[in-house]
């Protein structure tokens, strides 16, 4: 059985639930095995400053955490990078959509915007608000990692291909080809992304995304060989393998 690993799934800025799993973990039996965090620590939620100093001040405390790009932490990269990517018909970036939460993330670091604003405006406020440190922190972000027993992704893997011939932007957009697909991927497969009512196992693959960006809790997992279990109040819970079928997706 290879060493236990925890997991976390996606945050989008609640930082109370990310205290609550952390604490889920420091109850475990395990407690002090690595954690992997998949990505999307900011958007929709409360606090997503908060969300990224608490991972950035683990890292530096010495903590043993992996910490993954997401697609929503893409769009900071992608916005606040040394060429901003900026429709050219002048209509809001995809990060300032209602159902994106890239407001929220301004909120949270003290930067009052709307849709009112242009984006050269959005900018300017992102770029006075945002500490290059977070910004640098996530730009370095993995897009995948690997142990001997799992490959981690914030959305999955593109079935058949070598992982080092993965494109970049399916370890964090890809979803139906993967989702879909029940073959053996020579590892077993964690990811988040696609939001469901809490972490299940797919046999193949193991989603730790439970909809805490949709207000649902944050569950850590915890991987122990091909077994995976749920942290919550009442300790562990087994995730039993489910036959695959298509899962209820919602827009991340």
């Amino acid at each position: 059985m290879s060493d236990p690993i925890f997991v976390i799934g996606d945050i989008h800025g609640q930082i109370d639930q990310l205290e609550q799993a952390l604490d889920y973990i420091a109850q475990d039996d395990c407690a002090g095995a690595p954690v992997v965090f998949v990505g999307d620590y900011i958007d929709r939620g409360p606090d997503s400053r908060g969300v990224i100093q608490k991972l950035m001040n683990g890292q530096a405390a010495g903590q043993d955490w992996t910490c993954l790009l997401g697609n929503h932490d893409d769009y900071l990269r992608c916005f606040l990078g040394p060429n901003p990517d900026l429709p050219k018909d002048g209509s809001l970036t995809r990060w300032f959509l209602p159902q994106v939460g890239g407001f929220e993330t301004l909120d949270s670091y003290g930067a009052s915007a709307s849709s009112d604003d242009s984006n050269l405006h959005l900018l300017e406020k992102a770029r006075a608000a945002i500490p290059q440190e977070h910004v640098d922190w996530v730009t370095a972000l993995p897009r995948l990692y690997e142990t001997e027993a799992y490959i981690f992704a914030h959305a999955g893997i593109r079935p058949g291909v070598a992982l080092s011939d993965q494109d970049p932007e399916d370890l964090i957009w890809i979803r139906g080809d993967f989702l879909n697909d029940t073959r053996d991927h020579g590892k077993l497969v964690i990811h988040g992304h696609t939001a469901i009512e809490m972490p299940e196992h797919r046999g193949n693959r193991v989603n730790v995304d439970g909809g805490a960006g949709f207000g649902r809790p944050l569950y850590p997992v915890l991987l122990l060989g091909h077994e995976a279990f749920m942290l919550g109040p009442f300790g562990r819970t087994r995730l039993d393998p489910i036959p695959q079928a298509l899962p209820g997706v919602e827009l991340t």
